[in-house]
C-alpha cells in the first residue's frame, strides 16, 4: 500500500499567497481523506483533483480551515449522487463550533427546506476513526483555547498536528513509531503557534529531522527556516511515507474493552 501526503497549502492566515493551510491523504495516487477545508485549500483540491473530496477530517474551526465549507455545500446538495455522502470527520468537542462558524445561518437555502448538514455525512469522533480500514488517531494540541484544535495520526506513517504550540508530551506517544511529523512552524512563535525557537527548546533531536515544517508566514519565512537546517513544505509537494501500522478491526475492538 502507498500512502503520500499531498500538500495543497502551507501558508498562515495571512500568507495567503502559500495557500491555506491542508493536505490530503493519498492512497495509490488517489485521495483519500482532505485535512482542513480552508477557502484556498478546497480551490487547490478541485483544481488538482477535478472533483469534490469524499472524506475530511477537521482540526478546527478557524476560517482559514474551514472556509470552503459553504462553497462545498452548494457543490455537493445539488447533486444527487454526491448529496449526504461526503464524510466530515471531527472531533465531538468541535461539532457545536462547526456549527456555529459554518451551519448555522438562517435557511442555508434562499428556498428553504435544507439544512447544511443534509449535504454531509458528519461523524464525531473521540479517539479517533476508521476510514477504509485505516485507523487515525486523534489528540488534542494547544491552540487558543483548550479542547478546540486536534492533531491526525496514522500510526507508522504521519502525524498532522495543525495548529499549535509544542505538544511533546503528545508526539511521545503518537509519533514513536518513526512517523514524518507535519507541524505548525513559523520564524517566531505566539500564544498560539510555535516558533522555530520552540522545536529547538521542546523537542529531541531525533524528531526533529522527522518534522516538516508548514504554517509559516511568507516564502522568505520558509527560506529561513529551511536555512537553519529544517525540512519545509511547499504547496504542490507530495511526500511519500511509510506504510502505516494499521490495527486489525479485532486489535481496536479489544482496545476499546481495556
Amino acid at each position: 500500500m502507498t500512502l503520500t501526503l499531498q500538500f495543497l497549502g502551507v501558508g498562515s492566515s495571512q500568507a495567503v499567497e502559500l495557500g491555506s493551510s491542508g493536505a490530503v491523504l493519498e492512497r495509490e495516487g488517489e485521495p483519500l481523506l482532505l485535512i482542513d477545508c480552508g477557502p484556498e485549500t478546497l480551490t487547490r483540491y478541485l483544481d488538482r483533483y477535478g472533483r469534490v473530496p469524499q472524506a475530511i477530517y477537521v482540526t478546527h474551526t478557524h476560517f482559514d480551515h474551514v472556509g470552503g465549507f459553504e462553497r462545498l455545500f452548494t457543490k455537493v446538495y445539488f447533486d444527487a449522487a454526491l448529496r449526504g455522502r461526503v464524510r466530515v470527520f471531527t472531533h465531538a468537542a468541535l461539532v457545536p463550533l462547526l456549527q456555529t462558524r459554518v451551519a448555522d445561518y438562517p435557511n442555508v437555502l434562499a428556498e428553504g427546506g435544507a439544512n447544511f448538514w443534509d449535504a454531509f455525512q458528519l461523524t464525531p469522533v473521540t479517539r479517533g476513526f476508521w476510514l477504509q480500514d485505516l485507523w487515525f488517531d486523534t489528540f488534542p494540541v494547544r491552540h487558543h483555547a483548550p479542547e478546540t484544535a486536534f492533531a491526525l495520526a496514522l500510526r507508522g506513517s504521519f502525524v498532522w498536528t495543525g495548529d499549535t504550540r509544542p505538544v511533546p508530551e503528545m508526539l511521545t506517544r503518537y509519533a514513536a513509531a518513526g512517523e514524518l511529523v507535519a507541524h505548525d512552524c513559523g520564524l517566531v512563535g505566539n500564544p498560539s503557534h510555535t516558533g522555530i525557537d520552540d522545536i529547538e527548546r521542546e523537542y529531541p533531536a531525533e524528531l526533529r529531522t522527522r518534522l516538516v515544517l508548514y504554517h509559516y508566514g511568507s516564502a522568505a519565512d520558509g527560506a529561513a527556516l529551511a536555512a537553519r537546517g529544517y525540512r519545509i513544505a511547499r504547496a504542490g509537494e507530495r511526500i511519500v511515507l511509510h506504510a502505516a501500522a494499521v490495527p486489525s478491526r479485532a486489535v481496536e475492538t479489544s482496545l476499546r474493552a481495556v
